[in-house]
């Protein structure tokens, strides 16, 4: 190996990769180089390579622990962390209690410090992290819905769905058809501007939700403000707004739904709190602590406001839209939903954001996305900066755990989108195009028990986003963990054998199956070939447009074959996207998903991939087969949304809540 390859492999930086299994991609050397110097290595010349190469080296040979030690509970405890030399004596420091602790079995679960003095007398201390050895299981069978939150608007909401919108939608699914989990968007805290990057997978903050969420009529302070008459008007202009949509064919306007909620708030900021919700706001504060204050002041100046006078205004905001989430979940469990609100959490924030703020934290100059692959030729660039590996294992993952436990407090399960960055992510160093990055390791044990401790201290499920290129092993540690994969119909080919359609039985049981996702297009146009054509009238397609329909027809087809044989009826656009459903019910998948788009036949990807300003991504509301866009209400009195929720239901085996599930 010389010195440059060497020098890689110590920082977890890849210098090459496999796509495909008999398909390895060289790095390029000046990809290496960068990424390197961006870490802080000197790399100027071949001489410096060596040296730096010779230092890294030695520095890990005489490394005594590495910067977190994990133990799985229920395994087998080794006599000394490894790497350690006989005779060297451990002592374990409860993080949360400053209890001294014995090092062997027994260690209680949490993140511990470590430290080890080595009989040469060297020592060393590390984070010690003793997680469960699964993540708390999902039920046997259950079934729900996805929907962006933004797209569902109820007779009430002013312009884009609410946090009171999902509250309504949960009861109804839970009681009228028996579904067990709602699965949105993340609901993060937006980069405040003008205009908003309206994708929810880029925020300013992915510990924090965004206000745009509220309902405002559900603050408690509402119904005590002075300002009845101005608060009318501004609701009567978020109904105009909501017209608009609705009724003119108006794409969402997010700014402007805020510009308005932003108005009320402040009205209802001016309002006295009971002593009770002071002294839960106060407790609140005090929790969230400096990455609370961050975010708040961030979000201020962002928007031109002394972040000194207007912080505890955006620390409220996210207060109120916690104490909305949370009442969510309390619907949704309240209506009989086993895991109810399933949130997703984004692969990065914005580089301007608030959570980037810290910059020791963030890789600057780098963002991360994905290589080439049979979607998308020239690989993607999300504009994300990552987190340095090296930082985030220095500090204990302390960001990670405090971020996972934030969104934990209000999640009945949680899903993560590209759930590989927990051990990879591909990283692009400015001005290089996606296809000449490179993959960059995180020590994916370390993140891995993390998050399974954090998802049983709240006892949720975590649903892992594993669609794309993946490393086999990276599949078979999720699994192990617990940690359920995601499943879509239409990638689901038996590529061992003849490369056709998957047979049911031969699904992965550990899984969130679906037929569609925000990403990929309703399943009416799917069967109908209407992506196609959407692609070809935007210019998005890389290969002769008769090619594509050729292609696709006969993927389609050959779906269709299969479920005709299993004996489901495909005879017109309603009969095949039940059949295609109740298809997901004959696998042994625990969780199967509808996307509630496909329930009222809409025919619009709510994302385009590939596009920008040449498609209205992200601010689509829900519509019919003939593309009127349909309120909340009208959805749930929709006979066809009803046949298929019906047939859903009638399909799935009766449910149990999981061990261990929380209340609220």
């Amino acid at each position: 190996m010389d010195d440059l390859a060497r020098l890689a492999a110590l920082h977890g930086i890849a210098t090459s990769y496999r796509p495909a299994p008999d398909v390895t991609v060289e790095v390029p050397e000046a990809t290496i180089t960068t990424i390197l110097g961006l870490l802080g290595v000197v790399t100027d010349d071949a001489e410096s390579i060596r040296v730096s190469a010779r230092s890294a080296a030695e520095s890990a040979a005489g490394r005594l622990l590495p910067p977190t030690v994990v133990l799985w509970q229920g395994e087998p405890v080794p006599p000394l962390p490894a790497g350690l030399p006989p005779g060297s004596r451990v002592v374990v420091v409860a993080e949360e209690s400053g209890e001294e602790l014995a090092w062997g079995p027994g260690l209680p679960l949490g993140v511990h410090r470590i430290t080890a003095e080595a009989p040469d007398g060297r020592t060393a201390g590390a984070t010690l992290v003793v997680a469960p050895e699964r993540a708390p299981a999902a039920p046997e069978r259950a079934h729900g819905l996805l929907v962006q939150l933004y797209s569902l608007l109820s007779e009430r909401s002013w312009g884009m769905g609410d946090l009171g919108d999902l509250a309504e939608l949960a009861r109804w699914a839970a009681r009228t058809h028996g579904a067990d989990f709602i699965q949105v968007n993340p609901l993060h805290a937006a980069l405040p501007g003008t205009p908003t990057d309206p994708s929810p997978y880029r925020p300013s903050s992915r510990r924090f939700p965004d206000p745009v969420h509220l309902r405002i009529e559900d603050v408690p302070e509402y119904a005590d403000c002075p300002e009845r008459q101005a608060l009318a008007e501004l609701a009567s202009r978020g109904a105009a707004l909501r017209h608009e949509v609705l009724e003119k064919g108006a794409l969402i306007d997010r700014d402007a739904v805020w510009a308005l909620k932003r108005q009320a708030l402040e009205l209802l900021y001016a309002v006295p709190r009971t002593p009770e919700r002071e002294a839960d706001y106060r407790a609140f504060c005090a929790q969230g602590g400096a990455s609370l204050d961050l975010h708040a002041g961030r979000q201020a100046s962002r928007t031109g406001e002394d972040p000194k006078a207007r912080t505890d205004f955006h620390r409220w905001l996210v207060w109120l839209t916690d104490g909305q989430l949370v009442a969510a979940q309390c619907a949704a469990l309240g209506a009989g939903m086993t895991v109810g609100i399933v949130h997703d959490l984004a692969v990065g924030v914005h580089p301007d954001g608030s959570d980037a703020a810290e910059p020791a934290l963030h890789a600057r100059h780098i963002s991360v996305g994905a290589p080439p692959d049979a979607f998308n030729a020239r690989g993607q660039d999300w504009g994300l900066p990552p987190w340095r590996p090296d930082v985030l294992a220095g500090t204990g993952y302390a960001a990670f755990r405090a971020l996972l436990r934030g969104v934990f407090r209000y999640a009945g399960a949680l899903r993560i989108d590209h759930v590989m960055g927990l051990f990879r992510l591909w990283w692009i160093p400015e001005g290089t195009p996606p296809a000449e990055g490179t993959y960059v390791c995180h020590d994916g044990e370390a993140m891995l028990a993390v998050l399974v401790l954090e998802a049983h201290r709240a006892g949720a499920p975590v649903i892992g986003e594993d669609l794309g290129t993946v490393e086999p092993r990276v599949r078979r540690e999720l699994a192990r963990r617990g940690v359920l994969g995601t499943s879509v119909l239409w990638f689901e080919r038996d590529w061992a054998g003849d490369g056709g359609p998957l047979a049911p039985e031969a699904w992965r049981a550990d899984c969130l199956a679906t037929v569609t996702t925000h990403d990929l297009p309703p399943t009416a146009a799917k069967l109908a070939g209407g992506h196609v054509e959407l692609r070809d009238r935007l210019g998005l397609l890389t290969r002769p447009a008769d090619l594509e329909r050729a292609e696709d027809a006969a993927d389609t087809a050959e779906w269709l074959a299969l479920l005709d044989g299993l004996g489901l009826d495909t005879k017109g656009e309603e009969a095949a996207v039940q059949a295609l459903y109740a298809f997901l019910l004959r696998t042994p998948a625990r969780l199967v998903g509808v996307w509630l788009p496909d329930a009222v036949g809409d025919r619009r990807p709510q994302n385009l991939p590939g596009t920008w300003d040449q498609y209205p991504n992200w601010r689509l509301p829900v519509a019919d087969a003939s593309g009127r866009p349909l309120t909340l209400e009208e959805l749930m009195a929709s006979p066809r949304a009803n046949a298929l929720l019906s047939a859903v239901r009638e399909g799935a085996v009766p449910r149990t809540a999981p061990p261990g599930a929380r209340g609220v």
